[in-house]
């Protein structure tokens, strides 16, 4: 039977974080689960299209490679989402699924869990932290830590809340979680560290990638990037640039996720039940 493994992103028009990051994760899955073909697609429209008009390479959304896996003959997807949280993107995803699940085109189609999902419990992982064990590196002991994560208005956007609360249960009180699009703001950060007496923090981009927002909205220069919030409040900043899927063991979350599904291990999501 063809097997093959669809790894879907956000995506990004910026190459050098797309080999350091997406394309790693990719390469270990390819090395790791040799029986079955890696494929790639994107969410994001806009930088699919971006892509196609700048590079002319085509790189296809979700359903668009499910349909060209299926006229290839696959009968067994695993579709592993490269996405943080489990909001709007993955449930474009998780909807894409559902629709070939139903159409009866593959023989088996399933679907891993983003980095954040599980929260711990009797038989299912905490990945929250497991999360904050694979990012610890690049966590500094000797001043504070601002994260940037996108953020959304999609209810799953309280998983960067959860993730500041298993901060704090992990004795990690030098660090703070906020978003571009969702909540806490940028601004919330800035009053709790201004009311902390914090004078000097490390950002970096609670993000797979180093693109668009990592670049502009954090650590550029403009007037509403948070490098310059932060530094119009009195607190310095060092930049730290760099997507989170240059971290090894971060990349190894979504591998193990795969192998997850291939083994069986928890309820598989859209599942009501254990397949056999």
């Amino acid at each position: 039977m063809k097997k093959a493994i669809l790894v879907v992103s956000f995506g990004t028009t910026y190459k050098d974080t797309l080999k350091l990051t997406i394309e790693k994760i990719e390469d270990e899955i390819r090395e790791r689960f040799k029986e079955y073909h890696v494929m790639r697609a994107f969410t994001a429209h806009m930088i699919i299209k971006k892509i196609k008009n700048r590079d002319g390479i085509i790189v296809p959304t979700p359903e668009e490679a499910l349909e060209q896996l299926y006229k290839e003959g696959y009968e067994e997807v695993i579709v592993q989402p490269l996405h943080i949280i489990p909001g709007e993107e993955f449930q474009y995803v998780r909807l894409v699924v559902d629709k070939f699940r139903g159409s009866n085109k593959f023989k088996s189609i399933k679907v891993g869990r983003p980095a954040l999902h599980f929260q711990g419990g009797e038989e299912t992982p905490n990945d929250y932290e497991v999360f904050i064990d694979a990012i610890k590196e690049i966590i500094p002991k000797d001043k504070t830590m601002v994260f940037m994560g996108h953020g959304s208005n999609h209810p799953a956007n309280s998983a960067f809340v959860a993730l500041q609360s298993v901060f704090t249960y992990l004795n990690y009180n030098n660090v703070y979680v906020g978003t571009v699009e969702g909540y806490p703001t940028v601004d919330m950060i800035v009053e709790i560290l201004k009311r902390e007496g914090i004078d000097h923090v490390k950002l970096a981009p609670l993000m797979l990638v180093a693109g668009d927002h990592a670049t502009n909205d954090m650590a550029s220069d403009e007037e509403d990037s948070w490098k310059t919030i932060l530094e119009e409040a009195g607190i310095k900043v060092d930049i730290y640039l760099h997507g989170l899927g240059e971290i090894e063991k971060f990349r190894h979350i979504y591998v193990n996720h795969v192998q997850d599904v291939i083994d069986n291990k928890y309820l598989h999501l859209g599942d009501t039940k254990k397949t056999p």
